[in-house]
């Protein structure tokens, strides 16, 4: 086992102070990186993460070539859904496409119980060759959360209103609440795996749930989130949640057994924290920006470090995930900063 000689993120999602602010990107392995369009010409995204090997090298080369203090594993949040019987293909410039939406009950009853070391051995090879062999970084396990999964289920890709998605969730609450029951059984054994394979915090990603009213994500979706966090929380690693225009859901989010609430860019860390939010925070800046002048970069990194590090337990990121257009050569200079300018003020 390779010795984690950076647990800075470590420490922060656990609100402890750190010499200076953590700093990892959300989908910092992908599109931005001339590394992965290389590989990319060969082989798939489910061709790559079939390969241990090959997956741990993409999962790595951020971590090398940009400093981050935390990997991602590089996967897909439809990874485990080929194990539950769910015939899905990424399809390019589109997104997930499942061939058979779930329609009714007895979709949802055929839907298959997910055995990790059996049905997915290759994403756990995968964290074993990082965690054993080649990160002293912390590495980051993540599964997607039961809306935004049952949204592709249901949908049977991406979708701008998630209106069928609503229509099943309201008018098929038995249907709705046994797909929450089969999604959260999945979510949790997949990440138990991945905590046992060696990785040393799980990340949901809720993408889409900001959809949802507060009033519909308390009654349909809060129950199942509650449940995964509890059944996780007794592995003893950081656990964070993230979802995209998910801000008027934070009051729900502060209640569930989670360490960190990753924010988006559309609310800031100082209105957050106002409206109640006491859990340690990760974000947000606006992807959109690594394509601005460093100046402006540098002007609102400043803006959100300066709220950030007014008390212990915050890890900066993203609002969303690296764009393809972004510059390496952006990323690494703005992990640089991130550090010197944290580590210089003293702070925490």
């Amino acid at each position: 086992m390779v010795k984690i000689l950076n647990d800075s993120f470590l420490r922060a999602a656990r609100g402890e102070k750190t010499d200076h602010v953590p700093v990892w990107y959300m989908r910092q392995a992908g599109r931005s990186q001339p590394e992965y369009r290389k590989i990319k010409e060969k082989y798939s995204l489910f061709e790559i993460t079939h390969q241990p090997e090959l997956c741990a090298y993409v999962t790595k080369v951020p971590v090398d070539n940009y400093g981050v203090d935390a990997a991602i594993l590089y996967k897909d949040i439809m990874t485990p859904m080929h194990a539950m019987g769910v015939n899905v293909e990424i399809k390019s410039g589109i997104g997930p496409v499942i061939e058979h939406p779930i329609k009714n009950l007895s979709d949802v009853q055929a839907l298959e119980k997910i055995s990790p070391k059996d049905d997915v051995p290759y994403v756990l090879d995968t964290i074993k060759l990082l965690t054993e062999e080649q990160l002293a970084v912390p590495l980051i396990g993540f599964s997607g959360a039961p809306f935004t999964l049952a949204s592709y289920m249901i949908e049977g890709g991406p979708s701008k209103n998630y209106n069928k998605t609503k229509n099943l969730m309201w008018s098929e609450p038995e249907t709705w609440f046994a797909l929450m029951d089969k999604l959260g059984d999945m979510i949790i054994a997949y990440c138990q795996a991945q905590i046992e394979a060696g990785v040393s915090a799980i990340q949901l990603f809720d993408s889409w749930v900001g959809a949802l009213g507060q009033e519909d994500y308390r009654k349909f979706i809060k129950p199942v989130m509650t449940r995964i966090f509890t059944a996780l929380q007794v592995e003893e690693v950081p656990l964070i949640l993230f979802g995209v225009g998910a801000s008027h859901l934070i009051k729900e989010w502060q209640e569930l057994p989670v360490n960190v609430i990753g924010l988006d860019w559309r609310l800031s860390i100082k209105d957050a924290r106002q409206s109640g939010l006491t859990k340690a925070i990760q974000g947000n800046l606006d992807p959109s920006v690594l394509l601005a002048p460093w100046k402006i970069i540098e002007q609102k990194t400043k803006e959100i470090l300066d709220m950030g590090m007014k008390k212990p337990g915050f890890i900066f990121n993203l609002g969303h995930g690296v764009m393809p257009e972004v510059n390496p050569e952006t990323l690494k200079k703005l992990t640089a900063f991130v550090h010197e300018y944290s580590y210089k003020k003293g702070i925490l």
